[in-house]
């Protein structure tokens, strides 16, 4: 009830705001809807309000899989002011995403748009998103990210270090691999960034995370409108950057360089004043993508694992071959040797699934569309449910069961997707992956931990993660080999 406690006001607030709006939006609606085409079945709930108040009252994985079961892999709702239609089959998934992306763009509250930026890549599509996508992909491929192999490790094994400091104290799982990915996405960026402009930049990025799902209002002091005014910063600061490497005629290769380099195509001589607002929006973005998804999925795997004695001790088995491979840790990880981690990836893979982190995506239909006999109105959101397909025991048996083994096989077609799917799919897949092999190599070869306090529970926010963000302690391995992973 923490979530709904905190989230609630906030939803009340907005429904106040906007109930107002209500009759001319629905004279709206029932205009567009006087056509002879079929709606998918469900239910609409209330004048306005719809059934944000029940999605938002309970786990809101309970209110899809509810749903989903009293009206099939399709069906109509209507949440936070906008008609919905949620998708609960690979094949729709693969419809809304792939094979008909056209006509569907992405969508995003006009708060969410303004906090990160409007030039950022997800708000696009067409050949200005082709391009900036191109872009980002160029720095995080595989053979751009095999070069970070070392700098990562020395960052995992930096942040491993100061959580066992001290006297065994308690730390939180999550708001630690926070701090973690935010300094592999700086690394991923802009590389060995100075202390001074990294320590700005963490600063203000910190009250925008705060603030980003908080209600959106201009009042003062308000988490939002703080958030707001450390986003304005961290343009500023971003625009020091820039022109720092501008006039010292630097040309670095990493992600800042390569949209350093980007050119408008539409610019018609304005100078660069544009291309450094996407640069800035962007990178902003990606910032965003980089962090609360790989911690949320890195907080879950802690977790996996410390349930589970037996799998802990044959992923163990597994790490210390490559640490007593490397002179017991005196050499650093290779390229090659996280590219063969196979029982370390399937846990990885496992997480992803068990834990959805990503639930859902949020389409809005450009035309009205036709799927299965059902009609999707045009301006209508339309929600693929990833959760739902990857915890159906048709294409997962025993889906609640954590079972890295079930990875053995490939997962059949469009089933799986933890970083979603065709040209909005996440492009920083393979860098996430990197430092959550990397981390977990370092954790189980040198440390243990305990989780303190309650071990069941989840929380949103808006990401699931154990509640409390799974308080742990964790210290070094005295023995010089971990004997028995964690108590």
């Amino acid at each position: 009830m923490e979530i709904i406690t905190s989230v609630l006001p906030y939803i009340l607030l907005l429904l106040s705001a906007l109930i107002l709006s209500y009759p001319l939006k629905l004279k709206k609606q029932k205009k567009q809807l006087k056509r002879n085409a079929k709606l998918p079945p469900g239910s609409m709930g209330w004048p306005y309000i719809g059934e944000t108040i029940q999605l938002y009252s309970q786990d809101p994985n309970i209110f899809f899989a509810t749903k989903q079961k009293r009206y099939g892999e399709i069906f109509k709702t209507h949440i936070l002011g906008c008609p919905c239609v949620m998708l609960a089959s690979p094949e729709a998934a693969r419809f809304v995403l792939v094979t008909h992306a056209h006509l569907f763009k992405p969508t995003y509250p006009k708060s969410k748009e303004k906090m990160i930026g409007p030039n950022a890549l997800f708000f696009h599509q067409g050949e200005y998103h082709t391009r900036i996508r191109k872009l980002v992909q160029s720095s995080l491929y595989p053979e751009a990210i095999r070069k970070k192999v070392a700098d990562i490790e020395a960052v995992a094994v930096s942040a491993l270090e100061s959580w066992a400091a001290g006297d065994r104290k308690v730390i939180n799982t999550f708001h630690e691999m926070k701090k973690f990915s935010f300094e592999v996405g700086v690394l991923s960026i802009f590389g060995h960034l100075d202390e001074y402009y990294k320590q700005k930049l963490k600063d203000n990025y910190c009250i925008v995370d705060k603030g980003y799902n908080s209600f959106p209002t201009k009042i003062p002091g308000t988490a939002y409108h703080k958030a707001i005014l450390a986003r304005e910063r961290l343009g500023e600061v971003l625009g020091e950057i820039m022109r720092e490497r501008k006039e010292k005629r630097v040309v670095d290769k990493d992600m800042l360089g390569q949209f350093m380099s980007f050119e408008l195509e539409d610019d018609q001589g304005r100078g660069s004043s544009r291309e450094d607002k996407v640069a800035a929006d962007n990178v902003i973005g990606v910032l965003f993508a980089a962090q609360d998804t790989t911690a949320s999925v890195l907080t879950w795997i802690f977790k996996y694992l410390h349930d589970d004695p037996k799998l802990l001790e044959a992923v163990k088995a597994e790490q210390m071959a490559i640490f007593k491979m490397n002179g017991g840790g005196k050499r650093p990880l290779t390229w090659a040797q996280t590219r063969n981690m196979p029982l370390t990836n399937k846990v990885i893979l496992e997480s992803l699934r068990m834990a959805s982190i990503i639930s859902f995506t949020f389409r809005e239909a450009v035309v009205d569309v036709e799927y299965k006999g059902y009609l999707i109105p045009k301006g209508w959101k339309v929600m693929p449910l990833f959760r739902n397909i990857h915890h159906n025991p048709e294409f997962f048996p025993d889906p609640h069961i954590f079972d890295p083994s079930r990875f053995e096989v490939a997962p059949k077609p469009n089933t799986f997707m933890p970083f979603g799917s065709g040209v909005h799919s996440c492009p920083g897949n393979e860098l996430a992956k990197l430092e959550i092999l990397i981390l977990i190599h370092h954790l189980i070869t040198k440390f243990r931990w305990e989780i303190v306090g309650t071990q069941s529970g989840i929380q949103y926010g808006p990401f699931p993660v154990p509640q409390h963000g799974l308080p742990i302690r964790i210290w070094k391995d005295s023995s010089g080999e971990v004997q028995d992973g964690c108590l």
